[in-house]
């Protein structure tokens, strides 16, 4: 038994915060090795294919993509023509925190991306921490350094002091980490937008030296290490995703740790649950580039996938057949956030023609959720047509809807709840560490949003050039419909992240919204004779001559209280002008809000409509007794 290493392979994951450059960086990887073609133009990202992707500018799925390295410093460490980088380019926002963890499970090693000008922000923590804790050895590239306001040296210091910290906590869960070896990390410049990397350190604002990325690719064959496999051992490879194909069908894409894995083999699948069953590799996939081919074998560390395993799940383990021997399941952190999602039980529910508004279908849609996203969690409720969504947070799980919303489904979404649990008796909480950089004028109004969700501030420090750094601990139910707010006070100037910071006891309760809402009494159409009446009472969420119904939210109120309104009052015919000569120019536009915006806004009695085509606030009860009864009955269980 001799442990081997496969000097011609490398496998390593990009982690970065979110929009420090990750994706951009890698297609310029793609393109210098010739894997795809292009100009390394923003617009043309190959690695965000998906249409939210795209639309929203972030990382949502970790993908992976094979480059072949044929450069002067892959003659060095390999025999062969080139070295096989297996590159995984991982989401930077918190919410998709199981995108980042199933992503290092693949890996031997870790290039952190850190913005030249802001240097580590939360989700820089939260990457950096999970490969401290996976014992990844990392590679810090200093991305962006021809931005104007870059600080390079500041940068530096500023990962170094976030590193050790971390470095420092992990030892004491991990014994076996060497912090010195961690800290003595080696350091690479880089231009992803340009195309370029060197080791010298360029001039704030400038770019590297080099013209290409060859100092990159050479510190990651350096550092990086080898994948190492025992050559005594059985078969065993890793489920670290899933995709599908209309040939093929569901594709299950792995790491091979130790052994071999053949085309047409016939293998043992570990699953979850305990069990082992025969299977066959119908057929086995290698990536180049984008783009996967058929291929006969695959070794230790290849990344690769395999067809003919209908059920296979994330986190299960093809083996030998004589002596099997599973590897652990994928663990990730627990959910923190959850949401109702249900069939649409509004008036207007199934007026969209090939809508998918059936509980079954609901349902289906949501396990098939479950089988490649290891980071929710779906659990039945009192109700047979509704469930409780569980995610790491408010976008991932606005995310979902979107996407369902867009395949046709017509649903009914709860406003965003905390997870709560309960340690010795005491109701504890999902807290959240966040970090704000904003223009200094707008500490006062930040300072006073946070108090008043129960936010704490740690630290703040002033850098001179008229912006100011502070960062809070606040419970993650007081982020809730925290950002339209953030965005507002700081006039859209402010930038605030945010990372799980553990459990405390419950800290009181919270006033998201100091505002109330005008409700529709009934149904019909609104005019703008009664919307240019009542506009003075706050702003509207429906446009005229657009059809509405009763209990649902047509707009804000200026006053901390609910009112009902008779948006659809027409003015009467007289003998001086008809009752159709209603006038718009007098009516303020109405205020659309997007999904996600929809749900920040909604209070704790109301809910979200959403449809392929509208996306509605309405009250969960929509009869105005029902709801006068439910007030009461709240009132009464308070004491007031």
């Amino acid at each position: 038994m001799s442990t081997v290493s496969r000097n011609d392979l490398r496998n390593v994951a990009i982690v970065a915060h979110v929009d420090h450059g990750k994706t951009t960086l890698v297609d310029a990887m793609l393109r210098q090795t010739k894997a795809v073609g292009g100009h390394g133009d923003l617009e043309d990202r190959v690695m965000d294919s998906g249409d939210l992707e795209k639309e929203k500018g972030i990382t949502i799925l970790a993908k992976n993509t094979t480059v072949f390295y044929a450069g002067p410093a892959a003659e060095k460490v390999a025999d062969a023509e080139a070295v096989t980088m297996n590159i995984i380019d991982t989401p930077g926002h918190a919410d998709f925190g199981g995108e980042v963890e199933r992503g290092l499970s693949m890996v031997d090693g870790v290039v952190l991306l850190v913005d030249a000008s802001e240097g580590p922000l939360p989700q820089t923590r939260f990457v950096l921490r999970k490969a401290l804790q996976a014992s990844l050895p990392v590679i810090l590239v200093v991305n962006k350094t021809d931005r104007p306001d870059a600080r390079i040296d500041g940068v530096v210091s500023d990962t170094m002091d976030l590193l050790l910290g971390l470095a420092s906590d992990v030892a004491e869960e991990n014994p076996e980490l060497d912090v010195d070896a961690v800290l003595d990390l080696p350091i690479v410049y880089a231009s992803g937008k340009a195309g370029r990397a060197s080791k010298e350190q360029p001039a704030d604002g400038g770019l590297p030296e080099n013209e290409d990325l060859e100092p990159l690719f050479e510190t990651i064959l350096e550092h990086v290490p080898a994948p190492t496999y025992d050559d005594a051992e059985v078969l065993q490879a890793h489920v670290t995703n899933l995709d599908a194909s209309p040939f093929l069908g569901r594709l299950a894409l792995l790491r091979v740790f130790n052994g071999t894995l053949r085309k047409n083999q016939q293998v043992a699948w570990a699953r979850k649950d305990g069990t082992i069953k025969t299977v066959k590799i119908t057929e086995l996939l290698a990536t180049k580039g984008l783009k996967r081919v058929a291929a006969e074998s695959a070794g230790p560390g290849d990344i690769v996938a395999v067809a003919g395993i209908g059920d296979i799940m994330i986190g299960e383990t093809l083996t030998d057949l004589e002596n099997p021997k599973p590897l652990p399941n994928i663990v990730v952190d627990d959910p923190a956030i959850s949401m109702t999602i249900g069939i649409n039980t509004s008036p207007m529910a199934g007026r969209v023609k090939g809508a998918k508004v059936t509980a079954r279908q609901v349902k289906d849609r949501l396990e098939q959720e479950l089988v490649g996203n290891v980071s929710i969690k779906v659990l039945p409720t009192d109700r047979p047509d509704m469930w409780e969504v569980q995610g790491r947070g408010e976008l991932a799980l606005a995310i979902l809807v979107e996407q369902m919303r867009r395949e046709g489904f017509e649903l009914t979404v709860g406003k965003p709840q905390v997870v709560t649990k309960e340690v010795d008796g005491v109701l504890h909480e999902p807290m959240e560490a966040m970090i704000i950089d904003a223009p200094e004028e707008y500490m006062g109004a930040i300072t006073q949003l946070l108090a008043a969700r129960k936010g704490t501030m740690t630290t703040m420090s002033n850098s001179g050039s008229g912006w100011i750094r502070m960062e809070f601990t606040v419970p993650a139910r007081g982020l809730i419909a925290f950002r339209t707010r953030f965005l507002t006070e700081t006039r859209g100037a402010g930038i605030a992240s945010s990372y799980s910071a553990g459990y405390e006891p419950w800290k009181g309760e919270i006033e998201y919204r100091t505002s109330g809402s005008l409700v529709a009494d009934r149904a019909g159409t609104a005019t703008p004779f009664a919307m240019i009446n009542l506009q003075e009472r706050g702003t509207f969420f429906v446009e005229a001559t657009s059809e509405v119904y009763s209990g649902q939210v047509v707009g804000e109120n200026s006053r901390n209280e609910d009112m009902e309104v008779n948006i659809t009052k027409e003015k009467k015919l007289t003998n001086m002008r008809a009752a159709s000569a209603d006038s718009f120019e007098g009516l303020t536009p109405p205020t659309k809000f997007t999904l996600e915006e929809s749900l920040e806004f909604a209070n704790d009695d109301e809910c979200v409509e959403v449809t392929p085509e509208a996306i509605r606030i309405r009250k969960v009860l929509l009869d105005p007794s029902e709801r006068l009864k439910a007030s009461r009955r709240k009132k009464q269980a308070l004491g007031v």
